[in-house]
C-alpha cells in the first residue's frame, strides 16, 4: 500500500524493497515492536504505581541528532508480529496490571494500530490507550484514530521550524506539529483525572529543553498555553543528553545546564501554567532508557 501517513508524504510502497528505500521512516507493513514493558518513569497520571503499559514500536518519520531511542528509531531494531499478535499484546499488557496502554512512536503504523486496537477492545480490553508520538503527524491521519485514543502525549520540539531542519532533519516543524496537537485536543477535549490519581482522557505535551535554546522552549509553552489555557497539561523535560548524532552540532554536544532549564520553568510560572510537569534531578543518564531487548513482544512459549 502507498504511504503518505506523515507530513513527508513519501508515497512509498512499503512493502516492496524498492519503496522501502523512498520511505524516510524505513517502516515496512509489517509492524516491529523493540519492547513491550511496564515504563515506570512517564508521568505520574500515566504511569500510577503500577506503570504505563509502554509498546516501544520500531522506525520514526524524524532523524533527530540527539535521539535518546535511536536503537531503534534510526537502527530499526525490532521483532516483526502481526496484527493479531499486537491486539494480543495489549490484553496481555492489561493482565500484567498495566495502568494504560502506550502506543510509543506508533504513527507509521496507524492502519495496523487501528485495526488491532479494534479487535482487543471487543475481546474486553478497557484500559486508556495512549499515543505517544512526535508531533509531527497529518490530520487526517490522526482522524482515523477517532474513537480509540482516550489520551495524547505528543511532543512539541521548535516554535522554530529551522530548528526542526537542524536537528531532526524534518521541513516545517511547528506548523504540521501545531496543527496535529490541535487536532489531538479536538479528539480527546480538555484533560480529566480520575479519583485514582490517574488520566482518563486528555493530554499531555512533552517538551524537551535543548541546550542554547530556552528561547525556544519559552515560545513553545507561551503558545501552548495561549491556545489550550488550563485544559491540557505540559511536561517540561530535562533529561536531553548529547549522543548519537548530536556531536555534528557543537553547541548542543553538551549537557543541559540548571540555569537553562530552570529559565523555562520560571517562563512557565511567569505565562500562568499551572497543569504541568517538571523534572527534578539528574535524569539524564543512560540508566533511564529503556534496553531494548524484544521483551514481551513474541508469545511466551511454555515449557515442555
Amino acid at each position: 500500500m502507498i504511504c503518505n501517513l506523515c507530513p513527508r508524504r513519501c508515497n512509498a510502497d512499503r512493502s516492496s524493497a524498492a519503496g522501502l528505500k523512498r520511505s524516510i521512516c524505513r517502516a515496512s507493513d509489517d509492524i516491529e515492536i523493540a519492547l513491550v514493558s511496564l515504563h515506570a518513569w512517564e508521568e505520574p497520571c500515566i504511569s500510577g504505581k503500577t506503570g504505563a503499559g509502554t509498546i516501544f514500536f520500531s522506525h520514526c518519520n524524524l532523524r533527530c541528532c540527539f535521539c535518546q531511542n535511536y536503537e531503534i528509531s534510526a537502527g530499526g531494531k525490532g521483532l516483526r508480529v502481526s496484527t493479531e499478535r499486537l491486539s494480543d499484546i495489549f490484553l496481555e499488557e492489561a493482565q500484567r496490571g498495566a495502568a494504560c496502554i502506550e502506543l510509543v512512536t506508533p504513527g507509521h503504523y496507524t492502519r495496523q494500530i487501528v485495526e488491532a486496537l479494534e479487535s482487543a477492545k471487543k475481546r474486553g480490553l478497557a484500559l486508556p490507550v495512549v499515543w505517544n508520538s512526535n508531533g509531527y503527524e497529518l490530520e487526517e491521519s490522526l482522524r482515523m484514530l477517532d474513537g480509540l485514543i482516550d489520551i495524547f502525549i505528543p511532543d512539541l520540539k521548535y516554535f522554530d521550524s529551522r530548528l526542526g531542519e537542524k536537528y531532526s532533519g524534518v521541513p516545517h516543524y511547528f506548523e504540521y506539529a501545531s496543527k496535529a496537537i490541535e487536532t489531538m485536543f479536538s479528539m480527546t477535549g480538555p484533560a480529566v483525572i480520575g479519583e485514582d490519581g490517574l488520566m482518563k482522557r486528555g493530554m499531555i505535551v512533552r517538551h524537551l529543553v535543548l541546550p542554547w535554546q530556552w528561547r525556544d522552549s519559552c515560545k513553545c509553552l507561551s503558545w501552548l498555553h495561549e491556545r489550550f489555557g488550563d485544559d491540557i497539561y505540559i511536561s517540561v523535560m530535562n533529561q536531553y543528553m548529547p549522543i548519537f548524532k548530536a556531536c555534528r552540532h557543537p553547541e548542543i554536544n553538551r549537557p543541559l545546564t540548571t540555569l537553562e532549564y530552570q529559565k523555562v520553568i520560571r517562563h512557565a510560572e511567569a505565562i500562568g501554567i499551572t497543569k504541568g510537569f517538571m523534572q527534578i534531578g539528574k535524569t539524564n543518564e543512560e540508566k533511564f532508557i529503556p534496553h531494548f531487548n524484544g521483551d514481551h513482544v513474541l508469545p511466551e512459549v511454555m515449557p515442555g
